[in-house]
């Protein structure tokens, strides 16, 4: 029997926090199909909601149902769709996109300027079901647990960042020891770099690092120099490669001081407002700066679950697992800055 209600985390009130409500079952289209969740993952922006800063206040209409990293199965169908079926595991794309832009009808659907996302602009996974059109959903295989491809949202932006510049003995340097900087680490070396350095300020952030890639070298740089970092590794002239995930314009600097010349840089993080950038330092560097945005529809998807199915390990950047009726408490974790991914359980 189909519900008519279901439990959700709503942003019911434009201040800060999340509540848990009975909202209808999302009724789908023709070309849309209706996902039971199972494990859903909170993401930075997730906080941002829940904090209700300048950014969500500005974005998110309220009420609206949050969250959009998740995997779950298919229980219902619409009448065009085809290729999918019900009890089908599967995650899915949360950027919904538009088809009429040039860079749709070019193939390069992440780069619709009409797209809009679960959980900020359309109601969201923080539910026990999620509509979806059947064009966003990825099926899971078998060996890729319901845990994990509720992270893959994240872990697509870490490959979609890794994978910007040839790696293949590469020396890499990754700024910011979040939990998509560190898979950018663990996708950095299952790609085949050389050298693998990732820094930040954050001690248990580092240590998290070590854990889930114990072959990176995490650098404290507000203890540690990375000149003295390139020395001992050998690095004559320093990282070919460099992937901004921070945020932090000393981050940026120091990675531009840190590269060779004709260095690459892919750019995830966001850093606050405006910030004074040497342009004049880039330039005579010869520096390639690429802008990376969400994930690419859908090549990185069947990337990073090729790679998962060949041997990449994140399971460890998952720190938290816990019941949705507990979301404050994963909330809370993710606030202090000490922790990996947090994953609710929605069974």
């Amino acid at each position: 029997m189909r519900p008519n209600t279901m439990k959700a985390l709503e942003k019911s009130k434009p201040e800060e926090g999340l509540w848990m409500v009975q909202a209808p079952v999302p009724e789908i289209g023709a070309d849309e199909v209706l996902i039971r969740i199972n494990k859903t993952g909170i993401c930075g922006t997730d906080i941002h909601i829940w904090n209700w800063d300048e950014w969500a206040a500005a974005t998110v209409p309220v009420p609206m149902i949050t969250g959009h990293e998740f995997a779950g199965e298919i229980v219902e169908i619409g009448r065009n769709v085809t290729g999918l079926e019900i009890g089908q595991r599967c995650s899915g794309e949360g950027h919904l996109i538009t088809t009429d832009s040039r860079q749709s009808r070019a193939g390069k659907f992440h780069l619709d300027p009409g797209t809009r996302g679960i959980g900020v602009n359309e109601q969201g996974a923080f539910a026990q079901y999620l509509k979806l059109p059947a064009f966003n959903v990825v099926p899971l295989p078998d060996d890729v647990p319901d845990e994990i491809g509720a992270i893959l949202d994240p872990l697509g932006n870490a490959v979609h960042t890794a994978l910007s510049f040839d790696l293949l003995g590469e020396d890499v340097l990754i700024t910011g020891a979040g939990p998509i900087g560190i898979m950018a680490a663990a996708v950095v070396r299952h790609a085949g770099a050389r050298h693998v350095v990732i820094t930040d300020i954050n001690p248990d952030r580092l240590k998290l690092a070590e854990h889930v890639v114990p072959t990176v070298r995490t650098v404290d740089v507000s203890s540690e120099e990375l000149q003295d970092v390139i020395t001992e590794l050998g690095m004559k002239e320093g990282f070919d490669v460099g992937l901004e995930m921070s945020g932090s314009q000393i981050a940026l600097d120091q990675m531009v001081e840190a590269l060779v010349m004709g260095g690459k840089i892919a750019l995830l993080g966001i850093p606050p407002g405006k910030s004074p950038v040497d342009w004049s330092r880039i330039v005579f560097k010869a520096i390639t700066i690429k802008g990376v945005y969400g994930r690419e529809m859908f090549e990185t998807w069947y990337k990073m679950i090729a790679m998962l199915q060949n041997g990449l390990d994140v399971s460890r950047v998952i720190t938290h697992q816990m019941k949705v009726d507990d979301f404050a408490d994963g909330f809370a974790a993710m606030k202090s800055g000490r922790s990996g991914k947090v994953v609710l359980d929605w069974t």
